[in-house]
C-alpha cells in the first residue's frame, strides 16, 4: 500500500508545489521580456538595466519574507492556513500581471512577495514533518528528493505553456496562465488536507526564545525604517532607489546576525563562525546563477539563433511553440551594433524605419527577403533547460557522490559547496568562448552555447545548493536552527539583489566577454577563498559530526 512506503501527505505536497513553482516561473521566464518589450506589442518598453533593476528587487525581496511568514505560520497562524493564504495571493498576484497598467504591475510584486513569505517556507516544514512519523522517518531524504523533482518539473513545463499562451493570446494569457496554476495548487493543497492536518502544531515559543523573538521584531522594524531612508535620501548610492533601500534594509538585519555570534558560547561560536563564513562566499554564488532571467535571457533573445526550418516552426506553430516575424520595415527602437537603445540629446529614445531586432545581427547573405515569414522559438524556453538538467542530473550526482561515499572518499560539504563554486565559474567560460566564437555579436550563437552554459551551471548549484540546507541543519545549535536558515535565505536574498546589480550593467560592456569575464572573476575569488578556509572549515564540519 502506498502509505506504507509514504505518508500519503506527500503526493499532495508535491503536485502542490508542481503548480506553485509552475506559477513563479512561467511568471519569472518571461519577466524581462515583458518589462523590455516595446509598448505597441503589450510590454513596458522599457531599458535592460530598469528591468535588471526591478527583476533583481523582486527576487531578493521574494527570499526575504520566507523567514518572517515561517515565524509567523510557527507561533500564530500554523502552516495549512499560511500556505493557503500565501498561494492564493500569489494567484491574484499572477493574474494582476494581466492588466497593462503599471499600478497593478507594481501592487502586483508586492502581494507575489508577501504570499510567497507565507508558502514557501510552509510547505517545506509541513513536508518535514510528515516525515517525523516513525515508520517514514528513513524516507525523508528520498521524500525531499521527490519534493524537489516536483518542482523541477513544474519548472520545465511552464516554459512551454508560457510560449504557447504568448503566442496565441498574448502577455496577458501566459500571466493568467500561472495564476490559474496557483489556483490549481491551492485546490490541490485543500483535498488533501486531511492527510496533514495531524502535523500542523504550532510551536509555542520557549522562554529562551523569546528575547531572540523580540530583538528579530525590532530588527525588522529599524531594517524598515532604514529602507525607507534609503529609498528616499536624494540621488543614489547604488544605482537606483530599490537598490539604495535593499541594503539599507539588510544593514540592520546583518548586525542582528552578528550579534548571535558574538553572544553565542564558545561551543557554538565555530559552527556559526563556519556557516556566517559560507553564507557570504555563496552570496557571489547566487549573484552570478541568478541571471538567467535577465543577462542571459537578453542573449537568448537578441545574440543566440533562434530560428527553425519553415517546416519544422510550422509544424510548431501549429502548437503555438513558435513565434513568427516577418522580415519587414516598420517603426521598431533604433540600436546600436550591441542592441542599446539610442537616445536622443533629451534622453529619448530614437525610433526609426528598420527591420526587427532580431535580424540585425544576421548575416546579410542570409536575411530572408522582405516580407517573408521566418519562425523562431520564443526565448523563455531557454528558461526550461536548467530544470531540465536538474531532473537529468540529480540522480547522477546522488549516485555518483554514494559511489565515492561506499570507498570512504566522499567529499566533505564545504569540499562540495568550493567544488560548486569552480563548476559554476566554468560554465561563465563557455559563454565567453561563445562572445568570442561569434565575434562579439556580430553573428548569431548557435543555441547549443547557452545549453552547454546551462547544463554547466547546473551541475554548480546541485553540488551547491543542497549542501548550503545540508550545512546549516548539521551545525547549527538546535535552538538557533531556525535563525539560521534565515540566514541562509538573507544570503540568497542579498545574491539575488547583486544579480540584478551586475546585469544592470549589461548595456555599459561593449564588449559582452567581459560581462562574462566580471562574473568568472567573481566567481573564483569566491573560490579561492573557500580553497583558502577549507582546512579550518572541514575540521568545524567533522566536529559537528561528533
Amino acid at each position: 500500500m502506498a502509505d506504507s512506503k509514504y505518508p500519503r501527505g506527500l503526493f499532495f505536497l508535491v503536485f502542490t508545489e508542481f503548480w506553485e513553482r509552475f506559477g513563479y516561473y512561467l511568471m519569472i521566464g518571461i519577466f524581462t521580456l515583458y518589462m523590455t518589450a516595446d509598448v505597441k506589442e503589450g510590454g513596458f518598453g522599457w531599458d535592460n538595466a530598469d528591468a535588471s533593476d526591478v527583476y533583481g528587487t523582486f527576487i531578493a525581496v521574494a527570499y526575504l519574507t520566507p523567514f518572517m511568514g515561517g515565524l509567523l505560520a510557527d507561533l500564530k497562524l500554523g502552516y495549512r492556513f499560511s500556505i493557503t493564504l500565501g498561494g492564493i495571493l500569489m494567484g491574484i498576484g499572477y493574474c494582476m500581471l494581466a492588466i497593462p497598467e503599471k499600478w497593478a504591475f507594481y501592487s502586483a510584486l508586492a502581494i507575489m512577495v508577501v504570499g510567497n513569505g507565507f508558502f514557501k517556507p510552509n510547505i517545506s516544514t509541513l513536508l518535514g514533518n510528515l516525515f517525523n512519523d516513525e515508520r517514514y522517518r528513513h524516507k525523508k531524504d528520498t521524500g525531499y528528493n521527490i519534493f524537489y523533482m516536483g518542482i523541477n518539473v513544474g519548472a520545465f513545463i511552464c516554459n512551454f505553456i508560457a510560449a504557447i499562451m504568448r503566442n496565441k493570446i498574448g502577455w496577458h494569457g501566459a500571466f493568467l496562465s500561472a495564476g490559474i496554476g496557483m489556483f490549481i495548487g491551492v485546490i490541490t493543497f485543500w483535498i488533501g488536507m486531511k492527510h496533514y492536518a495531524h502535523v500542523d502544531v504550532r510551536k509555542e515559543p520557549k522562554p529562551e526564545d523569546k528575547p531572540f523573538l523580540m530583538q528579530f521584531a525590532r530588527t525588522l522594524l529599524i531594517g524598515v525604517g532604514f529602507a525607507a531612508l534609503g529609498w528616499f535620501i536624494p540621488g543614489n548610492v547604488m544605482g537606483s532607489n530599490s537598490t539604495d533601500a535593499f541594503f539599507m534594509f539588510c544593514f540592520p538585519v546583518i548586525y542582528f546576525f552578528g550579534s548571535i555570534y558574538f553572544k553565542a558560547t564558545t561551543e557554538e561560536k565555530k559552527p556559526l563562525g563556519t556557516m556566517f563564513t559560507i553564507f557570504i562566499i555563496v552570496i557571489l554564488f547566487w549573484a552570478i546563477f541568478k541571471q538567467n532571467g535577465t543577462a542571459l535571457t537578453t542573449y537568448a533573445n537578441y545574440y543566440t539563433d533562434r530560428q527553425t526550418s519553415e517546416t519544422f516552426g510550422k509544424k510548431a506553430l501549429v502548437f503555438n511553440l513558435s513565434d513568427t516575424i516577418r522580415v519587414k520595415n516598420k517603426e521598431v527602437f533604433q540600436l546600436d551594433e550591441q542592441f542599446r537603445k539610442i537616445k536622443d540629446a533629451n534622453g529619448d529614445p530614437v525610433k526609426c524605419m528598420d527591420y526587427p531586432a532580431y535580424f540585425k545581427n544576421i548575416d546579410s547573405n542570409k536575411l530572408p527577403k522582405e516580407g517573408e515569414l521566418i519562425y523562431t522559438a520564443n526565448t523563455e524556453l531557454f528558461q526550461s533547460i536548467n530544470p531540465f538538467f536538474v531532473v537529468i542530473f540529480t540522480p547522477l550526482i546522488i549516485a555518483f557522490f554514494a559511489f565515492m561515499r561506499s570507498r570512504g572518499k566522499e567529499p566533505t560539504t564545504a569540499s562540495k559547496i568550493a567544488a560548486g563554486l569552480l563548476v559554476s565559474a566554468l560554465s561563465t567560460l563557455v559563454m565567453v568562448a561563445a562572445v568570442n566564437y561569434t565575434g562579439n555579436g556580430i553573428n548569431k550563437a548557435s543555441a547549443w552555447w547557452l545549453i552547454a552554459s546551462y547544463g554547466v551551471v547546473t551541475i554548480g548549484e546541485l553540488c551547491l545548493s543542497p549542501m548550503g540546507l545540508s550545512m546549516v541543519s548539521k551545525l547549527s545549535p538546535v535552538r538557533l536552527t531556525a535563525l539560521m536558515m534565515g540566514g541562509w535565505s538573507l544570503a540568497t536574498s542579498i545574491g539575488n539583489k547583486l544579480s540584478g546589480v551586475l546585469a544592470k550593467n549589461w548595456d555599459k560592456f561593449d564588449n559582452k566577454a567581459n560581462y562574462f569575464w566580471l562574473n568568472f572573476a567573481l566567481l573564483m575569488f569566491a573560490f579561492l577563498i573557500m580553497m583558502l578556509l577549507l582546512k579550518q572549515l572541514n575540521r568545524v564540519f567533522k566536529e559537528g559530526k561528533h
